[in-house]
């Protein structure tokens, strides 16, 4: 079994066109479950389009179940097992017993785990799952180095969907690199302690956790929510609109939302869909998993996106060569 490959470079959805199968071949078919929303303009947005870009480049079909609960985990995957999907794909780290239980019933399919740990494959008792593990330390630098240059009160906020240990990693990094950052621009910087919505599709909690933070002087909020981080993007967009400027910002994930809400001035990047590509590779050679795949900004796996106009453009050089150290592993170094 392979310890780890690092990577080289609405409930049902419309199936995709099988662009690269054989003529004389049918098509490969891939699952997703979710427990947010894919149209929540965050986490469950990202990840399905993440799903859709590899099929199409692949040449795939899918189909997608979003807004289950926790104890619809296993029943969405096994429906999808019976039915002969080739692989599942189960985009985050609460999936996890779901996946591992519904791998052992049903061997000869393969299971995606996004951010599954790097144990979870050796847990797998047929070898058939996959953990594709964005660094988390990296994702929360992205976002802190940017926190740390804007920052102007000195307080800035995290919020959470659930308290996984991904997100603990995004937490971590995020504050390491705001205070790193800011002490090189002579501030101090405080991060508010992480809430927690227990769950990815609460948009009122994230209106209600955004609140209370602004009140508390925070003026960067960065989230790994999904539908909270929605809700918290508009409790944002809404105290700026009654200060009449935008001071107040949010820093958005897994993909470029740029231009989704005014108070966005960047987003950190992850290329789910070259992890999901990787997976179903495996899957057309005869591989159903048992290795970790990792994305870095080092492969290009993970990436800051676009930076708005709010941004300075001398704080968006000095973020550019932060950006840059991280890429050459000098960032922090001693």
């Amino acid at each position: 079994m392979r310890k780890g490959i690092v990577l080289a470079a609405a409930v049902l959805a419309v199936c995709a066109l099988p662009m690269a199968a054989a003529a004389d071949e049918a098509p490969k078919k891939i699952a997703m479950i979710c427990d947010s929303s894919i149209n929540d303009g965050g986490w469950g947005t990202a990840c399905y389009n993440a799903m859709v870009q590899a099929c199409e480049e692949r040449g795939w079909e899918y189909e997608c179940t979003d807004n289950i609960s926790q104890n619809e985990y296993y029943d969405s995957i096994a429906s999808y097992c019976m039915l002969g999907v080739d692989m599942i794909y189960a985009p985050g780290n609460q999936y996890t017993d779901a996946v591992l239980q519904a791998a052992e019933d049903y061997p000869d399919i393969a299971f995606a785990l996004l951010n599954g740990a790097v144990t979870t494959p050796d847990e797998a008792v047929n070898g058939n799952v996959t953990s594709m593990l964005p660094d988390a330390q990296q994702i929360g630098w992205i976002a802190g180095a940017m926190a740390g240059l804007m920052s102007e009160t000195g307080t800035i906020a995290f919020i959470g969907g659930m308290e996984l240990d991904t997100t603990l990693g995004k937490y971590a990094g995020y504050t390491e690199a705001a205070q790193f950052v800011a002490a090189a621009e002579g501030k101090e910087i405080t991060v508010l302690d992480p809430v927690y919505a227990g769950s990815f599709d609460a948009s009122d909690k994230g209106i209600e956790f955004a609140k209370a933070m602004i009140e508390q002087g925070a003026d960067v909020f960065f989230g790994d929510a999904s539908a909270v981080d929605s809700g918290a993007r508009q409790a944002i967009d809404e105290a700026n609109k009654e200060a009449g400027e935008v001071k107040i910002y949010d820093i958005a994930q897994p993909a470029d939302f740029l231009g989704q809400n005014e108070c966005i001035i960047t987003s950190q990047v992850t290329d789910n869909s070259a992890m999901i590509a990787v997976t179903m590779e495996g899957v057309e050679n005869g591989d159903l998993g048992g290795e970790t795949i990792f994305g870095s900004l080092q492969n290009g796996g993970l990436s800051a996106g676009a930076i708005s106009d709010l941004v300075p453009a001398e704080v968006q050089e000095k973020y550019n060569t932060y950006i840059q150290q991280m890429i050459d592993g000098e960032f922090m170094a001693e």
